[in-house]
């Protein structure tokens, strides 16, 4: 039998040999997955513009739910596949989600395409398959999302991108070597409001921007929940994999019937707390504005009190200030100018005084992506557009909540140098841009 082998970044602390499946041939008949220009003529990695892009989904939570349904609702030049979880109730809810939705699509009685594993190498093993959608909690984002570029695949990946800082330095890395295409699920991009509001404060707008406040939720902590007893549909070892084993409890892990999101975000152990996972969103779009998608900034000055939660003071190299704050609005991002300001969230974009919003925006690269975030990547894939959250992008954002994270629980300034994406003169902080994963 044929072996592949593919070798994950040695950071990761990953090697996996995968074996060839003899049912691939008829999953892709079953599926629907031929392509109207066979890919043997066409050559390795081809995707032909009359092609499908054929998706794999690698966790299949709650957010399976959303990113299933968006890529049926926003392109019709992409495929569902297969799909796979160390839950089987959720491989078994996927697999008829996924169905139903095309059979109703297609208004046929029932649809049988889909395939489900319980081993995501499984899905990185496929021909047939072009791309993955990587959902699963973040301790596990680089090493999939890695392992699927390395066997050819390209990638969306939830945000965060990364847990860790050099997670993401390596998945950047990873994009130059193998040329796939990864776009970071960080859909606000895509939206029109966050497009005009960004657009504004880059073409000045609002003056010159002096600071900026950034409302999201509190830094991770360690694991602190009660054990309880393993359900039997879940693969516990591996759904912990590179992170330490914790006891098992519902709220860090529910089935996708469960009324309420899983709390896996809260724990330095498998997230970054509310603190990355909205300020992947949010400081995203103040890293967007601030035209600082490549880079962030070089200090960070967490509050004196050690217990505190909001706080954090981040500077730029230009001067401009970003703070962690609560500024009374929820979730969002206040831009301070010399010549007013600008507010912007999911239920809101407002400026002080009114009038600004009322200028026009001729930022055309901040409009590109005609909000569809997902049809974005797809062309990416097929037509070598741009995109409009590359990898660099969500690495960037992700370490700026990522180094919030490691000045919360230092307690002390950090010089940050984003050209060599290293702390100056703290070796105990450069230690805490990565870790030593388990051996799952």
């Amino acid at each position: 039998m044929k072996k592949t082998k593919i070798t994950v970044a040695k950071n990761l602390n990953q090697k996996v040999v995968l074996s060839r499946r003899s049912f691939i041939s008829k999953t892709a008949l079953a599926a629907g997955a031929i392509s109207i220009v066979p890919r043997h003529v066409l050559g390795k990695g081809f995707i032909a513009p009359s092609d499908k892009v054929n998706l794999g989904y690698i966790g299949l939570g709650k957010q399976s739910i959303t990113l299933s349904n968006a890529f049926l609702a926003n392109t019709d030049e992409a495929q569902i596949v297969a799909g796979s979880d160390v839950w089987t109730t959720k491989n078994e809810w996927f697999k008829a989600h996924v169905n139903k939705l095309y059979a109703d699509k297609r208004n046929q009685k029932e649809y049988n395409g889909l395939t489900v594993t319980g081993n995501y190498l499984e899905i990185l093993d496929r021909d047939d398959i072009d791309a993955v959608i990587v959902a699963t909690p973040d301790h596990w984002h680089a090493i999939q999302a890695i392992g699927a570029m390395e066997a050819g695949k390209h990638v969306y990946c939830e945000k965060p991108l990364t847990l860790k800082i050099q997670e993401g330095i390596d998945m950047v890395k990873t994009v130059k070597k193998t040329g796939k295409v990864l776009q970071t699920g960080s859909m606000q991009r895509s939206w029109a409001t966050f497009q005009k509001a960004t657009a504004m404060v880059r073409n000045g707008h609002l003056g010159d921007i002096k600071k900026v406040l950034v409302n999201v939720g509190d830094p991770a902590v360690p694991f602190n929940m009660k054990s309880e007893p393993v359900p039997s549909q879940v693969d516990w070892d591996q759904w912990c994999g590179p992170a330490p084993l914790l006891p098992y409890n519902e709220r860090l892990s529910p089935p996708n019937s469960a009324a309420f999101f899983p709390d896996w975000r809260l724990f330095s152990e498998t997230g970054g707390g509310i603190l990355t996972d909205w300020g992947a969103h949010m400081f995203d779009i103040a890293q967007w504005g601030l035209g600082m998608d490549r880079s962030g900034p070089v200090k960070f000055v967490p509050p004196t009190d050690k217990n505190a939660v909001r706080g954090m003071q981040m500077f730029y190299e230009n001067g401009i200030e970003m703070v962690h704050e609560d500024f009374g609005r929820g979730w969002g991002v206040r831009f301070i100018g010399t010549k007013g300001n600008l507010d912007i969230s999911r239920s809101y974009l407002e400026t002080d005084p009114p009038g600004i919003l009322k200028s026009q925006v001729t930022d055309k690269e901040g409009l590109k992506s005609r909000g569809n975030h997902y049809q974005n990547w797809i062309d990416a894939i097929k037509n070598d557009t741009p995109l409009i959250s590359d990898v660099e992008i969500g690495h960037r954002s992700a370490t700026v909540g990522n180094i919030c994270n490691i000045g919360y629980q230092l307690g002390r300034t950090l010089e940050w140098d984003p050209k060599k994406e290293k702390f100056i003169g703290d070796s105990e902080a450069n230690k805490m841009k990565s870790r030593k994963n388990r051996k799952y």
